[in-house]
This record gives structure tokens, sequence and C-alpha cells, in this order.
């Protein structure tokens, strides 16, 4: 790779880097998007776009469930610029509290369909699929080199990589829950190193059990390419990618009790890593002068991703801020000092 310079430059091909990139190149922007080439949580996903029940499980105020629905809202719009399909059947709440679960979610402004309690604004994609098209909308090849350090210049920052170096008027830091690059300022060194790594597994299963997204209080069952996923867990502080077993038979008999049937037996466990802040939400707009974050998701990276691009991207451009931006804001006071 011969040294060159663009617009801006996104490090890391996660959901939250491409949908930043996305958005800018929709706007006209000359994007170069930096792969480090690790194991890509985005893709060890359900794809899951799921307001309500996210709203619902985490236990969040009004305020919170609001920005997660106007996130989801962002999705059709986006899914069709990206050439991504979304798969738009409700998803659907099992258990015995399904009175109290409706209740909760019609308290918190969502619209919930009586008897069977689904939500409307619930839908899903397939990861992988998405991610592809996600680097395909973009007009430049994503550069699949791990960035090896980031400098500023005197005109904008420069990145390294072992084939060569991009330079550019702006740089995005979307490296999930990696430490952080060398060379970033040491107050944005210290706010990367404090994002938490959150350890997952979800299983997928070559039988297809649903043909929609199952929601509990112990986890979820959902369609998927040639079967179907189970999922998840999060272990907080933990990079470890083995599967634990405990949780693997876990998450397979509260499958079961949902489904109605035997709990699956032949299931393909996969893990991935993610990166998660305190009050549980990205961080996501500038940090210093030309350099910006997309990072720590939590669970939540697919169903944030239009609205993370879109923060990020206004900050870019020194547009006015939208009404969530500061509840992303990376300098956010909510946050421990680095």
């Amino acid at each position: 790779m011969a040294d060159f310079s663009c617009d801006i430059v996104v490090v890391g091909a996660g959901v939250l880097g491409l949908s930043v990139a996305a958005e800018l190149t929709a706007r006209g922007r000359d994007v170069r998007v930096v792969d480090p080439c690790r194991t890509n949580a985005s893709a060890v996903a359900a794809g899951m776009i799921a307001p309500a029940f996210e709203s619902l499980l985490d236990g969040v105020d009004a305020e919170r469930a609001a920005l997660l629905r106007d996130a989801a809202a962002l999705w059709p719009e986006f899914a069709r610029r990206a050439g991504i399909t979304l798969d738009e059947t409700p998803a659907e709440w099992r258990g015995a509290d399904a009175v109290e679960v409706a209740e909760r979610l019609a308290a918190l402004g969502f619209v919930v369909e009586a008897g069977t309690v689904s939500a409307a604004t619930d839908t899903r994609l397939d990861a992988a699929k998405s991610l592809y098209a996600l680097k395909a909308s973009l007009t430049a090849p994503v550069i699949t080199e791990e960035a090896r350090s980031i400098e500023r210049t005197a005109d904008g920052w420069r990145v390294e990589t072992a084939e060569g170096s991009i330079r550019a008027a702006e740089a995005v830091i979307a490296t999930g829950a990696a430490g952080a690059l060398e060379g970033l300022p040491h107050e944005v060194a210290a706010i990367v190193d404090g994002v938490q790594p959150v350890a997952g597994q979800i299983g997928h299963v070559s039988a297809p059990l649903t043909d929609r997204v199952l929601r509990g209080r112990e986890g979820y069952v959902a369609p998927a390419e040639g079967g179907a996923l189970i999922g998840a867990t999060m272990q907080f502080g933990s990079r470890s990618l083995q599967p634990d077993p405990a949780a693997s038979e876990r998450l397979s008999q509260a499958a079961g009790r949902m489904l109605g049937i035997e709990a699956p037996v032949e299931i393909e466990w996969r893990t991935g890593v993610r990166g998660a802040t305190p009050d549980g939400l990205p961080l996501a707009g500038p940090v210093s002068d030309g350099l910006h974050l997309a990072l720590a998701p939590r669970r939540n990276g697919w169903l944030l991703g239009p609205l993370v691009g879109r923060i990020v991207a206004d900050g870019i451009e020194g547009r006015p801020r939208g009404p969530h931006a500061a509840a992303l804001d990376p300098l956010r006071p909510t946050l421990p000092a680095g």
C-alpha cells in the first residue's frame, strides 16, 4: 500500500466504524477505513435492532428508551442506502411475566401488540451480510492492515500500518475493546483504555427453530442463515474467547423453554469481545482537534450504528449537535476521569 491522503481515516471496521464511514460517504466525503483484521465482535451477533426489549431488560428510564427508539428509527433509510436487508418481523416475548412486560413497555412509550407480547420496533438483520454490505457501500476498499500508530501532523493525522501510511484531516478511532493506539494523546488514550471488555458467546444451530426473534429473561432465539442463533452471555471484564460450558448449557435450556421443545444439543458456539462504558452507552464524538471516537456500544452496536454514524459525522462537519449527542459524548461527565 502506497502512502496516500484522504479527508477522513476510520481505524476499525466493526459496525460502529463502518457506520461512521458509510454516513460520511453518503455525505460525499473521501473516507478510508483501516481494518485491523482481528476477530470482529460485530459479526458474532444476532443483529437485533431491539429498542423495546433492550430497554426492558436493562431497566432503563424513559429518556434512555427514547434514545434507543430514535436510534432504531434511523435504520430503514440507513439500510436502504447501504443495501442492507431488514427482517421487520416483530420480536416476541416469551415468559410467564408477559402482562408485566407489556405494562412496562407501554410505560416506556412503546406500542405493544396485545395477546402475544410483540414490539414492532424490534427487528433484525444478518450481521455478517450487513458488515459486507456496509463495506461495499463505501467508495474505496477497506484497507486490510493493522494500524500500528497514529500521529498528529501539521494538517491533521497520520496512521501508520505495516504497508504504508494514511494522512487525513480527521481521524476516527473505532477499535472496539482494543487498547489505545500508540501515539494517541494521553487524555484520549486514557478514555480508550477505560473501555471495559465484555466477552460473550452465541450459539448457532443448523435447524430453523423460529421465524422471528424470541426474547426472554434468560436469553433469546433468533432466525439466522442456515438455522438459528441462541444467545447470549456478557462477561464483564473478560477478554476470553473460550466458550463457557456452564453458560452454553444454561442458554441451551433457556432456548428449549422458550420454544417449548427439548433443549438443542448440536450447537456451534461463537465468541467475541465488545466494549462497554459505565453508563452502557457508546463513546461517539470529538475528543481532540480533528480526532473522534466511535467505541463501546456494549451489546447494542447494531441498534446504535446509524445514530453513532450521524453523531460522529456531524462532529466532523461542525454541524449542530443532535438531541442525543450529549448522551454519547466521549467527554461526558458521567464517565470516570482518565
